[in-house]
């Protein structure tokens, strides 16, 4: 009898090996062999002859709103948010814009991120100056939008009477997903094909030290 036990209990034991498992936190190659693999997927022709029409202008213009290309620009303590926009949590790339530019004559986005001061002021006009057309603003966070909490001779108050803005965004600072709102907010700008505002150094007949325009 004992004999006997012995060679139940080693069936038991090699029936217990031979099971599958299923423990569903077990790796996936322990399935992989059972597994009914996938059928291959046939690509079936749509009827009729396949025409896609669209107006030459709407295509450009969701070509331009989906590849921004934003300077490398930043200020003040909003431009750290700017960078966190561009990290694996928020991850700017997924709107097409985390190609940042070291040369203003490769960005068509500048993205004035923090306070503007006086001395700094011919130097951003310079920069978007240098920009190819066309070219696009987004103002981020309120010191660059109105002074902010910089209400002196030092600061521009508004970086709209340097360069003309096509979004704000408030917030001091603003969140990184509050300058993806707004970049949102300007690629659908784009798509429907809004101007950009007036220049407010041709409105005023104004010029910077340095500036090409």
């Amino acid at each position: 009898m004992g004999i006997d036990n012995q060679t139940d209990m080693r069936d038991n034991q090699i029936d217990t090996q031979t099971e599958p498992r299923t423990n569903p936190w077990a790796p996936v190659q322990y399935y992989t062999n059972t597994q009914t693999p996938r059928g291959v997927r046939s690509i079936e022709r749509p009827e009729g002859f396949g025409v896609m029409l669209a107006q030459v202008n709407k295509v450009l213009d969701w070509s331009r709103s989906s590849s921004l290309w934003p300077a490398t620009f930043g200020l003040a303590c909003c431009a750290i948010e700017m960078m966190s926009a561009s990290a694996s949590r928020w991850d700017i790339s997924r709107f097409g814009a985390e190609v940042f530019r070291a040369s203003p004559r490769q960005a068509d986005l500048m993205i004035v991120a923090g306070r503007l001061s006086v001395k700094m002021a011919p130097v951003l006009r310079r920069i978007y100056d240098q920009m190819p057309e066309p070219k696009w603003v987004l103002s981020m966070g309120a010191c660059a939008s109105c002074g902010g909490v910089f209400n002196n001779y030092a600061i521009v108050q508004g970086v709209d009477k340097v360069v003309p803005v096509d979004v704000f965004v408030p917030g001091c600072p603003p969140t990184p997903d509050m300058l993806l709102h707004g970049l949102n907010l300007l690629q659908d700008k784009i798509r429907k094909h809004i101007p950009n505002p007036p220049d407010p150094l041709k409105i005023t007949g104004q010029t910077y030290l340095g500036s090409e325009g």
